[in-house]
């Protein structure tokens, strides 16, 4: 008896399993953006800092932060002007509010609180578009200075939550 024609079976079925996952996976990329084919440039706009308390250069740290994520998680290319894809809006709130308290009621813990409005407009599919405001916390010491070192650190990790969840929303759908 022969194991010929099983051995042979047995041998193709990996490529089969390979070719049933991919066929189901649609136009996805790896980052799990699902963009349309016909959709090859994106634009940000400049955010404008519109809150009560201005820091300087976050708008132009933002912008960056916000571009470059796109840029890294899909292949589409970045243009000035007449975008596939429009980003646009303004940082609305730079606060920073007193968190827990000591026994002696003053400050424990700080939290630095950013909020961006953004409009985003996919030009050929009109469902997409929206406007929405995203915004995320960092929590420090009372005892510390937010500046230096320790506000480089609470904008990255601000921005790097923001971008990803503007990300999501307006190509991963998530």
């Amino acid at each position: 008896m022969t194991c010929k024609p099983f051995l042979r079976l047995l041998k193709l079925l990996p490529a089969f399993v390979v070719l049933l996952t991919l066929s189901g996976c649609g136009i996805y990329s790896l980052s799990g953006s699902n963009i349309d084919p016909k959709v090859k440039t994106f634009q940000v706009n400049y955010f404008q800092n519109t809150a009560e308390v201005v820091e300087p250069g976050i708008e132009r740290t933002f912008t960056q932060r916000l571009q470059n994520l796109i840029q890294n998680q899909t292949n589409l290319s970045l243009t000035n002007s007449n975008g596939d894809l429009l980003y646009e809006g303004e940082i609305t709130e730079y606060r920073v509010t007193p968190m827990t308290a000591t026994a002696s009621q003053t400050a424990a813990q700080n939290r630095l609180t950013i909020s961006v409005m953004v409009r985003f407009t996919n030009k050929f599919k009109e469902d997409d578009n929206f406007e929405k405001r995203f915004s995320f916390y960092y929590d420090y010491a009372a005892n510390e200075l937010l500046t230096g070192g320790v506000l480089t650190t609470a904008l990255e990790e601000i921005f790097e939550r923001i971008t990803q969840d503007i990300f999501n929303e307006s190509l991963a759908k998530w």
